[in-house]
């Protein structure tokens, strides 16, 4: 194949990119050190908080209970420590031509089963993908034609236009590699069939899943005997579990247990910055949130300052918009939204607002202070005329009703990165017209060209401005109420080891992680 200079030094560029991270300014947490040797027939417990859904299928969000679990691997890896794409499955790729990416597969690897790891067995799991019915949000046909095997080694990846982020998508837990027997006519079977350090052997639906140690994994030696993971929605349980040593890990900490934690000897609490923001989603198709300056009314009305100090007692910064200040793409615009109640009632009165119903809130239970800001955003809208309404429910429930617009106000967060390792993902799947995860139903012709042109963009710096742009069209349209930018802020006791925190909650359990003998 000849490809022109011009090309080249476009790969060449692409390349360097795909190795060099995209630039999210998180600190994440160091490991846990510790002088004691690990116990390895000692098992841990960790609380999580959230259940498996549709039948472990690894398009949807139980690729992240399997990837934590340390069972699914992915063909690449995003570090977070380093800002970098690193080998897993595959041990390299290049870019072969504009529309074309090569990835070479990991030799010696083998599946659970006994199965070996090949391109033919990549291919097969990455076409499932492909070819699920609810597509996965970072690695679909609008963006990947074909994924083929080149020879017995070798992947692969052909898209429809140049992109030049193919590495970071195959970081997505959702394209996670199973066995070609994990397919079955009745749905996904995990069991037995990952790569990773840790394999599946029995499960409690929604409420556990237990684990025991891959004696064969191609990554070393793995330091547990075993696991279980346990799907707690209520964070003042898995706070209080992890202070009695019920649980060894408790992820996703409220912010009104951590004194108590930090307080306790035998826990250490870590926290670190995460492109998570806490949002009040708006159903832009939906009146009376139809109207921009609703909207802005309900936006003007809440007084962030207040929320941050009182129901997150400052672990969590007031928004500036649909990024945190530090990202890098957040563009120079970024400022801090003030209550401004006059201003609100006046909106209201240029929208021809009547308070003709109540504006119903769904408060997601996984996140125990979601209950406080609903009641801290209610009083609020009464200080302006609008009258509303709380309903708590798990987002599992919720979803169905909002992705088809049945509601009106969500209180939900979204982990910009989790999907992908670039804003690219969030922004195209939660705010694009077709957006597979567009809870806010807002569609913008001008929105859609940019994020078209920031998918095929090369140049960092030339992407961020363009995301930038996109970030001031929510603004602008006050799409979402977006609240606190908050930290990921997990729980362990100090005799665990090696406990790296993941700020996008895609891996606890590793081969290195250990416990000390009790």
């Amino acid at each position: 194949m000849r490809i022109n200079l011009r090309a080249r030094a476009l790969m060449a560029t692409a390349a360097v990119l795909a190795l060099t991270g995209c630039g999210f300014s998180g600190s994440p947490a160091q490991p846990q050190q510790s002088s004691a040797q690990a116990d390895t027939s000692q098992r841990i417990v960790v609380d999580n908080f959230r259940a498996p859904v549709a039948n472990w299928a690894v398009e949807s969000d139980a690729a992240y209970i399997l990837s934590l679990s340390g069972c699914l691997e992915t063909l690449t890896t995003y570090d977070q420590a380093e800002g970098k794409i690193k080998p897993m499955l595959a041990t390299e790729w290049k870019q072969t031509s504009a529309l074309e990416w090569d990835f070479s597969i990991r030799q010696g690897v083998k599946f659970q089963d006994g199965t070996a790891l090949t391109a033919d067995t990549v291919v097969s799991a990455l076409n499932h993908v492909l070819d699920a019915q609810v597509p996965a949000r970072a690695f679909n046909r609008t963006m990947v034609s074909s994924v083929t095997a080149v020879n017995a080694d070798t992947v692969r990846i052909s898209t429809p236009t140049e992109s030049p982020l193919i590495p970071y998508r195959l970081a997505s837990v959702n394209t996670g590699i199973l066995a070609p027997a994990a397919y079955t006519a009745n749905g996904v079977d995990p069991f037995g069939h990952c790569t990773g350090p840790f394999t599946p052997v029995s499960e409690k639906p929604k409420q556990s899943l237990t684990l025991d140690r891959n004696t064969d994994y191609w990554g070393g030696d793995v330091q547990l005997a075993g696991a279980e993971i346990r799907f707690i929605t209520n964070g003042a349980t898995r706070a209080a579990q992890v202070q009695t040593g019920e649980a060894d890990i408790s992820m996703s900490i409220p912010a009104a247990s951590l004194s108590v934690l930090k307080a306790d000897s035998n826990v250490s609490v870590v926290s670190s910055d995460s492109p998570r923001t806490a949002t009040l989603y708006l159903n832009n198709g939906r009146a009376p949130l139809d109207r921009v300056d609703v909207r802005k009314a309900i936006r003007d009305a809440i007084d962030l300052d207040s929320l941050a100090a009182s129901v997150y007692e400052g672990s969590a910064q007031p928004s500036t918009g649909p990024f945190a200040a530090s990202e890098p793409w957040a563009g120079q615009k970024s400022e801090k939204q003030q209550q401004d109640i006059e201003a609100a009632k006046a909106l209201l009165a240029s929208a021809g607002y009547t308070a003709d119903r109540p504006l119903e809130i769904i408060a997601i239970v996984e996140r125990a202070e979601f209950a406080d800001v609903a009641a801290v955003v209610q009083e609020n809208l009464k200080n302006i005329g609008i009258p509303v309404t709380i309903t708590a429910k798990e987002s599992a429930a919720a979803e169905q009703d909002v992705l088809a617009g049945n509601y009106d106000m969500l209180l939900s967060q979204r982990n910009r990165l989790i999907d992908i390792a670039d804003p690219i993902g969030f922004l195209t799947a939660d705010y694009t017209c077709k957006g597979t995860y567009n809870l806010s139903h807002f569609c913008n012709a001008d929105f859609d060209r940019i994020i078209a042109d920031a998918a095929k963009t090369v140049d960092t710096d030339a992407r961020y401005k363009l995301y930038a742009e996109a970030g001031q069209i929510l603004q602008d349209q006050a799409v979402n109420v977006w609240l606190v930018n908050q930290q990921a802020t997990d729980a362990v006791r100090t005799n665990v080891l090696s406990y790296v925190q993941d700020p996008l909650s895609r891996y606890v359990l590793k081969a290195t992680t250990g416990k000390a003998a009790s």
